[in-house]
């Protein structure tokens, strides 16, 4: 059983005494063949309790509780991840039961071959699954029952839907009990109609998934907490709460057009796990659409020139990279 404490706050949830969880709103990226450099964060969602609405949600939620944010339809997100760097924490993400890392079912064991976890604050953000050496493709909401999200892709059905985040502690003895005098403790990111709703596999982008340099017996696999963060349409999100969702995001081209940065990270001494060739086969969202003879709904390729495209150090034990774009993007 789970043992820690999960706490749900407005704009980020928190498990165990050092992790957080952030979700980050950000531009799609063409799925086009080519591999965009890192969009940026475009703010964080909303988080709300599923047990504060337990009579207006589905019932299946109540079961799972957890919590739930609002989405449009294809729209992109990435996970931010802040802890410590001198305790850090394993973590395991997965989307409609499918391990990110690996395209595996997800369940309750860490695994090191292959590395089905992250390791925070070394990984501070998660923006897809991982399909290719040094790339990922998008994490896209998109509802459940149509055949779009990689839970179908990979399991022939839908069942699950939104995104589970399980954080393990280290084992005892292996690092320190308390911070250090120069404490790093706020580390982290800056990179700032069915009512339920999965996740699709998006346009590809350069991003590592790092070894663990701790190897797998530096974390308690009984010493973990879990949250099921359920994803809704901006419909749905409004009839539950009565909030206004945040506005749709400004696309792709609009944003290049603007000459507002994209990131790029110097992150090449630390490696990259295996792509998973379970995740690398699953249909993508423009190939269903391709199937269906359903027009895009993305836009077309983007060329971004090269110095529009932020490079930034990776993350040090206190400093997280930084995301955010400096400026307000446009006006959709």
């Amino acid at each position: 059983m789970p043992v820690l404490d999960v706490v749900i706050e407005p704009a980020r949830i928190r498990i165990g005494p050092r992790f957080a969880l952030t979700l980050h709103r950000t531009l799609r990226v063409p799925d086009d063949g080519r591999v965009y450099p890192l969009p940026p964060g475009l703010g964080t969602f909303p988080i709300r309790r599923v047990r504060d609405y337990r009579d207006r949600v589905p019932p299946s939620w109540n079961c799972s509780g957890g919590a739930f944010v609002p989405l449009y339809q294809r729209e992109a997100l990435w996970l931010g991840f802040h802890g410590t760097g001198w305790k850090p924490n394993a973590v395991k993400v997965a989307i409609g039961g499918v391990n990110a890392l690996t395209g595996e079912s997800d369940g309750p064991a860490l695994t090191g071959e292959p590395q089905n976890y992250l390791v925070t604050p070394l990984q501070p953000w998660l923006d897809g699954i991982k399909t290719g050496q040094g790339s990922i493709r998008q994490f896209v909401a998109m509802p459940l029952g149509q055949g779009y999200t990689v839970e179908a892709a990979l399991t022939g059905e839908e069942r699950h839907g939104g995104i589970q985040v399980t954080v393990f502690e280290p084992r005892p003895g292996r690092f320190p009990q308390t911070p250090p005098r120069a404490s790093d403790a706020a580390a982290g990111p800056m990179r700032s109609r069915s009512p339920a709703m999965g996740v699709g596999a998006g346009g590809a982008m350069r991003q590592r998934v790092y070894p663990d340099p701790h190897g797998i017996d530096a974390w308690d696999p009984d010493s973990f907490g879990s949250v099921m963060v359920h994803i809704v349409d901006s419909r749905r999100y409004r009839e539950i709460t009565g909030e206004e969702p945040p506005p749709t995001p400004v696309d792709t081209a609009a944003y290049t057009a603007r000459g507002l940065p994209w990131f790029d990270i110097y992150d090449e001494g630390r490696g990259d796990i295996a792509p998973s060739d379970r995740l690398a086969g699953a249909t993508t969202i423009a190939a269903v659409d391709t199937e269906r003879g359903a027009g895009s709904a993305e836009g077309g390729s983007v060329d971004i020139p090269d110095p529009q495209v932020k490079r930034i150090a990776p993350a040090r034990a206190g400093d997280g990279p930084d995301r955010d774009p400096g400026s307000p993007p446009p006006a959709p």
